[in-house]
């Protein structure tokens, strides 16, 4: 890609979430104390969802933000906003429409960030992929609960070999989605952080306000994620290896580093995360749901993605 000398310009569609104003102003505002140089927020496309009242209720406050304080240009289409462009985030907050809007960007031959979830169903997630595989498009997405500071330091702990990891956080859930993709994804994504690839198979115990689900790694490692739907609603992951164990520290922590790593993936067009331990983390969240379904009985990894690929 030849970025122009001031810096890669990138559209955002949604503008239904928080999101879209946070990265904007870390991109644009040059004397924000967590300014990310490099690429700039110049054009957007309106979309909202009507049934997500998340969505409906927020999407005119943060479409006036971007357009008001930041100049953003609202195009009337998506083909649109990609001839304005180099990049694009699809931010909608709503996964079910991210498979349309991403095939249209990638058939615009532009790199995509897109915000969690990457879709609505394992199925769309297999067929995004493709879709960027196909076209040679780069395509990622991710949490910003992986960039965190204090979780980058944990992975850097010296513990020999890793034998389990337990992550907890917010899980609250959606109708609309598979359970763990509409915020409980943050705390899978940090499990697998610090675990990486490599989830065989899962059980779940789920209750109105909590669930468990407990996933067995290859070479005996196990992960835990515990999702949480009433106060108090901490984000923490620990992590046992052979010399020891290390717990995050602190909080409050920014989406600067993950914005950055959006702003270098479009520059070097290399996702920072491997589609293949990606459609695994999403393997992982849907095989919760199917454990779920079956009383908490054991589920494989191979079996859902085999059904999800229509096999």
């Amino acid at each position: 890609m030849n970025i122009p000398p001031a810096g890669l310009r990138v559209g955002i569609i949604g503008c239904d979430t928080s999101h879209a104003t946070a990265f904007t102003e870390i991109l644009n505002d040059t004397g924000a104390t967590d300014h990310v140089p490099g690429a700039k927020v110049v054009a957007a496309f309106k979309t909202f969802s009507p049934d997500i009242e998340w969505s409906r209720s927020r999407v005119d406050e943060y479409t006036g933000v971007l357009r008001e304080r930041h100049g953003v240009k609202f195009t009337a289409s998506i083909a649109e906003l990609c001839g304005e462009v180099d990049a694009v985030i699809v931010g909608s907050v709503d996964g079910r429409p991210h498979l349309e809007q991403a095939r249209a960007v990638i058939a615009a031959k532009k790199p995509v960030f897109v915000d969690k979830p990457l879709a609505g169903s394992l199925r769309d997630v297999l067929e995004i992929m493709r879709l960027a595989g196909d076209a040679d498009v780069p395509l990622w997405t991710g949490s910003a609960y992986r960039w965190y500071p204090t979780l980058l330091a944990l992975r850097a702990a010296d513990l020999d070999e890793i034998r389990g990891a337990i992550s907890y956080g917010p899980a609250h859930l959606n109708e609309h989605h598979p359970d763990f993709f509409w915020y409980g994804i943050h705390a899978a994504e940090a499990l697998y952080a610090v675990l990486g690839a490599g989830c065989e198979r899962v059980s779940r115990t789920k209750t109105d306000d909590t669930d468990v689900v407990v996933g067995a790694w290859s070479g005996g490692r196990t992960g835990t994620l515990i999702g949480l739907r009433t106060p108090p609603l901490p984000h923490q992951v620990t992590v046992f290896g052979s010399a020891g164990f290390a717990q995050q520290q602190g909080g409050g922590e920014s989406y600067a580093p993950l914005v950055a790593q959006i702003a270098r993936f479009f520059q070097t067009r290399q996702p920072p995360v491997s589609h293949a331990e990606t459609l695994e983390m999403y393997t992982f969240m849907e095989a919760a749901d199917e454990s779920a379904r079956r009383g908490g009985a054991p589920v494989t990894l191979a079996e859902v993605l085999a059904i999800a690929r229509g096999k």
